[in-house]
């Protein structure tokens, strides 16, 4: 029929965009939830759990312990060590420069002050506190398997304060216990490369 025009098709989404777009809305749906949950018993411990795990003091503890028993507890004190140090350099010299995701915005999530620890300056993504405490856990309980369920349990707990004081995304955690796992890998293997050399 004359004088009728074709509708224009709608313009076509990027699936991969399309998919991080629902992923964040992911993210800041369970955020929210766990901001608005009432937990006034839980509050003061993850609050304090947090802040114990500033610059991984709670893993330099324990590997100070372990570092006193000759044998596999030192060199899994070793290998602990090591994954923070590549954890961290890579979340904070790397990640959070690359992404630069902004901080959730804590006030109007309606974080209760009763969980708020100082909010960082630097990016959200991914979690250094978690990168860092995931990697110690997972390098430690390699060489040394008998820690291995509790520091994983300790980690896990590291990286949900992390969301539980409202200064990550459930996301950057997420990603940070990824980078830890993988630190963890390097930190492995370097310290294999290095055994022979030194002798057991």
């Amino acid at each position: 029929m004359t004088g009728t025009t074709t509708p224009t098709p709608p313009p076509t989404t990027n699936p991969v965009r399309a998919v991080f777009r629902d992923l964040r809305a992911i993210d800041g749906a369970v955020y929210a939830a766990v901001a608005a949950t009432p937990t006034p018993t839980l509050d003061t411990a993850f609050r304090r759990l947090s802040r114990a795990a500033n610059h991984s003091k709670i893993s330099f503890t324990v590997a100070a312990g372990l570092a006193l028993v000759p044998g596999r507890p030192r060199r899994a004190a070793l290998a602990g060590v090591g994954a923070v140090a590549v954890a961290s350099a890579t979340a904070n010299l790397l990640g959070k420069r690359l992404v630069r995701r902004p901080r959730p915005d804590r006030e109007a999530a309606r974080v209760v002050v009763a969980r708020h620890v100082p909010m960082p300056d630097s990016a959200s993504f991914p979690s250094g506190h978690t990168a860092s405490a995931v990697a110690f856990a997972t390098a430690v309980g390699v060489v040394f398997p008998p820690v291995a369920v509790p520091l994983q349990v300790l980690a896990m707990a590291v990286g949900y304060s992390r969301v539980h004081t409202g200064v990550h995304y459930p996301g950057d955690v997420a990603a940070g216990a990824v980078l830890g796992v993988a630190s963890a890998a390097v930190s492995l293997t370097a310290l294999a490369s290095l055994t022979p050399a030194r002798g057991k």
